[in-house]
């Protein structure tokens, strides 16, 4: 689903990615771990044709994101590490621009179904303006989903959610991965153990670990992370 290929991203003489390589198949929820600078935003905005790579190339279900950035588009599911959303506008009002957007057919009860999956039907009649973060948070992980697309690309999709909200939102993460590629970024180690089946651990740029995670704890992970990114 996701295959990325020797992918390096330069800002004058600053590498932000540095010769990226991993893949990412159907089935798979992949965390990417990194300190603040590592280049994970950067590499998540190049998979998702915002910015284009410096060198290498990337694949997403077979489309480059050179030659095919239209089909690439249409193949993800985003929320941006900021969310943005329309304030004014209300949560199913937005829902349903957001599936038309996504080409989805059925507009009404295909916002319906994501205000249930992502627990937003208390505040589906408010404007976007007056919901708490964490709300906003489940708003852009609808919108990520509306489309059923076969992959996900969440930074920091849990950012905000008191702990109630949070388990709720993993729920929803962990059965979206059954069937399709999850590729999300997190600072939070037990967000990778309660989701994920592997971890990427990037640093200064470059990839410095790609393990499955099976078995391991948090407090494993951490001390791991802390050892290639200190």
């Amino acid at each position: 689903m996701i295959e990325v290929k020797d992918i390096s991203k330069l800002y004058g003489e600053q590498r932000a990615v540095d010769h990226a390589t991993f893949s990412v198949k159907k089935g798979e929820i992949v965390g990417l771990l990194g300190p603040n600078g590592a280049g994970k935003s950067t590499l998540m905005k190049i998979l998702t044709c915002y910015i284009p790579p410096t060198e290498g190339d990337a694949t997403i279900c077979g489309h480059s994101i050179y030659d095919d950035t239209l089909e690439v588009r249409r193949c993800i599911g985003y929320l941006p590490e900021h969310n943005p959303l329309y304030l004014d506008m209300y949560v199913r009002e937005y829902l349903r621009f957001a599936a038309g957007l996504g080409g989805v057919k059925n507009l009404n009860e295909r916002a319906d179904e994501m205000i249930e999956l992502t627990g937003l039907t208390p505040e589906a009649n408010k404007r976007i303006g007056q919901l708490s973060k964490g709300y906003r948070q489940r708003v852009g992980l609808a919108q990520a989903l509306i489309h059923d697309p076969q992959v996900l690309i969440l930074d920091e999709p849990t950012t905000g959610l008191d702990p109630n909200q949070l388990e709720f939102i993993r729920s929803v993460i962990r059965n979206a991965g059954k069937d399709k590629a999850v590729l999300l970024s997190t600072h939070i180690m037990q967000e990778v153990e309660a989701m994920c089946s592997r971890a990427i651990i990037m640093g200064h740029g470059r990839i410095l670990a790609d393990e499955n995670i099976s078995g391991l704890t948090a407090n494993k992970l951490t001390e791991q992370f802390h050892k290639l990114t200190m």
